[in-house]
C-alpha cells in the first residue's frame, strides 16, 4: 500500500539560491520536505539553464567562495533533488518578466505551489489561486 502522492513544488532561481547557497533559515521548511519527500520539486530544463547561468554573476561567484562552494555543488544538489518535466505549455496568466514565466507555465501546467521572490510574481498570486496554484516567498507559507 502506498501513502499519498507529495504535493509537488515549483522553486524559482532566487528560492534554489537561498536553499542551496545561501542557507536562508526561511527555506530550511522546505529544504526538509524536499529531502523527507514530503513535497516533490520539479524542474524543466530551463530551469537548470537558468540557475546555471545566474551562478556565474560576479555577485554570486563571490558569495560561492565566501561560502567554500562551488557552482557545481549548487547544480549537483538541483540535479539530486528535481522530478524533471518537460517545458509546460504557456499559462494564461502571463508575467511581465519573462525570465520568471517558465516557473508560472509549469507550477500552473502541474498543479504545483511556486515559490518566488519576485515581486512580479508574487502580485500574481490571487490570478493564480484558480488555477490551483498557490505562491509564497517563504515556505512555512505553505507547508506548515
Amino acid at each position: 500500500m502506498t501513502g499519498p502522492r507529495p504535493a509537488d513544488v515549483v522553486i524559482d532561481t532566487n528560492c534554489v539560491l537561498d536553499l542551496w547557497l545561501f542557507d536562508d533559515p526561511a527555506m530550511d521548511t522546505l529544504k526538509q520536505a524536499i529531502h523527507a519527500g514530503a513535497v516533490r520539486w520539479i524542474a524543466a530544463p530551463a530551469m537548470r539553464d537558468e540557475l546555471a547561468r545566474v551562478l556565474t554573476y560576479p555577485l554570486v561567484a563571490a558569495r560561492l567562495a565566501r561560502r567554500w562552494r562551488t557552482a557545481d555543488e549548487v547544480l549537483a544538489a538541483f540535479d539530486r533533488w528535481v522530478h524533471p518535466r518537460a517545458p509546460a505549455g504557456a499559462a494564461p496568466v502571463r508575467c511581465r518578466d519573462p525570465d520568471d514565466q517558465m516557473f508560472i507555465d509549469l507550477a500552473v501546467a502541474e498543479g504545483a505551489a511556486l515559490f518566488s521572490k519576485d515581486k512580479e510574481v508574487i502580485a500574481l498570486a490571487r490570478r493564480l489561486a484558480p488555477l490551483g496554484v498557490a505562491v509564497a516567498e517563504r515556505a512555512s507559507v505553505i507547508l506548515e
